[in-house]
């Protein structure tokens, strides 16, 4: 029999019951996992662990906090520090601006479809060994792309590069779901986005800076630079914050381990009554025993500890205690996860306007730099501090917009009796609806007429903080609403953005060229609107969508 922590006995083992907890056999104390039995849907988040994160102080919560933004400014600054050195890359290296523009494209495709990789590795080995591996195939890459002599290399490495630093995008927001409850996670989520939301704006300050003082290799070699100081920080002070028992995935393998088990068990009790039914009707006849008094074959087929575990068990053996639950690599397949997160209408509705709003920011910020070049005859440098608006813009959007999702959940909450769901998060998203596609609009035309740089910082700072301030809560709304699958969920969220973004940085020369920024943005002005009414939509309908796909799932468990 199996005594659980806090002293409760478990006399049968329920192959299909949530949530798991960790128990110690009573004979041998060894731990085991067993699975209590539900009443109500389980809250996953809330299982029992081991050191648990949460509960760990400030400090730590702070050291990893600190920790996973300054790694996650790797993809940002990645993504965008080699825009101003692109004119000397393509005379060193003798190639054309075709293949450049590939070497881009094709950095932020891999950079946002690649951590669905990471995701599924994270589930069997924690956070600790991806981000450390992550890293380290970064500052390889780095490494080699500051030696290339052939476009062909820099652009083998721009993906190693790319796949290295999409891993933190992954599950650095998973990483802080770890630590924090949903009620901390728009603050914490809007103190971390300011860490990436860095890269693009400090990235052409620094690629301008770098190039124009020594040449476009030591672009290459800050990053180096910047991911070993990462990978040191993550061996030595990072703590892993991965618990299985809060992973859909692990309780999946779990219960299909503990039905199997329980198959065996079952089968092996039903051999063992037949054969005991058997022994007691020899036992009586005159055939059984030899006149010597030696037992027949048939004692020795049953078990010698069978009766002692028919008394222990009331009738039955009991089946032995599941004491260890190892994940492979099909029972972490990434895809039928993905299938789930992506199938759900509350999602998808969400994942589009996320995808849509960084493809936005990656297009003003790559057309704003031609547009400074071209028409107002700036060179990389002061192209890279107007840019500083855009990202000054969305760090303080960040900021602000993850305190007020904090307190409009709160307050929602309040008044709600003190219950919760993911949806009222997205409420606090309404305050920026009006304003961000009549800031895009106004951008448009001010570089359309070519008016004074100044307007342009001054766009550029409100386009940023009012789409960052809805993107924070989207963020974290994706989290919140797909509990257990938090890391995948980010991962779509990735996958999203990076599509949207390559497709983007594809169309958006030809539309500047055919169109102008007037078009292009009043174009980009709509698109927004759009992504705000899917929004909205979530808000008034998600929470219906979201338990129609958690019932879904119950009725057909998965991963």
């Amino acid at each position: 029999m199996a005594t659980t922590i806090d002293g409760s006995k478990s006399t049968s083992l329920n192959a299909t019951a949530l949530p798991i907890s960790h128990t110690v056999d009573s004979d041998n104390q060894k731990p085991a996992i067993v699975a209590e039995p539900l009443h109500g849907k389980p809250d996953i988040e809330h299982a029992i662990v081991e050191d648990d994160p949460r509960k760990w102080g400030p400090a730590r919560k702070n050291a990893i906090l600190a920790i996973v933004s300054g790694a996650s400014m790797i993809a940002g600054l990645a993504a965008n520090i080699q825009n101003p050195a692109n004119a000397q890359i393509e005379q060193d290296l003798h190639t054309t601006s075709g293949n450049i523009s590939w070497s881009l494209s094709l950095f932020i495709l891999v950079q946002g479809n690649f951590p669905i990789i990471w995701s599924a590795i994270s589930e069997i080995k924690g956070r600790m060994l991806v981000y450390v591996l992550s890293i380290s195939l970064f500052t390889i890459g780095s490494i080699v792309v500051a030696t290339s002599n052939t476009i062909g290399l820099l652009i083998g490495m721009r993906i190693l590069q790319a796949a290295g630093s999409s891993a933190v995008m992954a599950i650095a927001a998973a990483t802080l779901a770890d630590i924090y409850e949903s009620h901390e996670r728009g603050t914490k989520m809007g103190i971390y986005y300011s860490a990436p939301l860095l890269g693009p704006s400090l990235g052409p300050i620094l690629g301008g800076a770098l190039t124009q003082g020594f040449n476009w290799r030591a672009v290459f070699w800050f990053l180096v630079v910047w991911g070993f100081i990462i990978l040191m920080a993550f061996l030595f002070l990072f703590k892993d914050t991965f618990r299985r028992e809060r992973s859909l995935t692990y309780q999946h393998v779990l219960r299909m381990r503990m039905r199997e088990r329980a198959h065996e068990h079952s089968k092996r009790s039903s051999q063992a009554t037949v054969i005991t039914s058997a022994a007691e009707k020899t036992v009586g006849s005159e055939e059984a025993v030899t006149d010597r008094g030696h037992s027949t074959e048939l004692d020795h087929a049953v078990p010698q500890d069978l009766e002692a575990q028919t008394k222990k068990s009331g009738g039955t053996p009991a089946p032995p205690a599941l004491t260890e639950v190892k994940l492979s690599l099909k029972d972490v397949n990434p895809f039928p996860p993905l299938w789930k997160i992506l199938k759900r209408k509350n999602n998808i509705s969400i994942l589009i306007p996320s995808g849509l709003i960084f493809a936005f920011s990656y297009s003003m910020s790559y057309t704003c730099a031609r547009t400074l070049a071209d028409s107002y005859g700036y060179d990389a440098l002061k192209t890279g501090l107007v840019l500083l608006s855009l990202g000054v813009g969305s760090i303080v959007g960040s900021q602000l917009g993850g305190r007020w999702s904090d307190r409009t959940l709160a307050k929602l909450k309040a008044q709600n009796g003190g219950r919760s769901y993911p949806e009222m998060r997205l409420e606090s998203t309404k305050l920026a609806m009006p304003f961000l596609p009549l800031s895009v609009i106004a951008y448009a035309w001010i570089c359309e007429k070519h008016v004074n740089v100044a307007a342009i910082c001054v766009t550029l700072f409100l386009a940023g903080f009012f789409s960052i301030w809805i993107y924070t809560s989207t963020l974290a709304y994706i989290v919140d609403a797909n509990k257990g699958r938090s890391s995948t969920a980010v991962a779509a969220n990735s996958a999203f953005r990076g599509g949207s973004a390559f497709v983007a940085a594809e169309v958006a020369i030809p539309l500047q060229n055919a169109i102008g920024d007037g078009g292009l943005y009043t174009l980009w002005g709509g698109l927004l609107i759009i992504t705000e009414l899917l929004i909205l939509v979530v808000i008034y309908k998600g929470e219906k969508w979201r338990e129609e796909g958690e019932a879904e799932d119950e009725d057909k468990p998965g991963k």
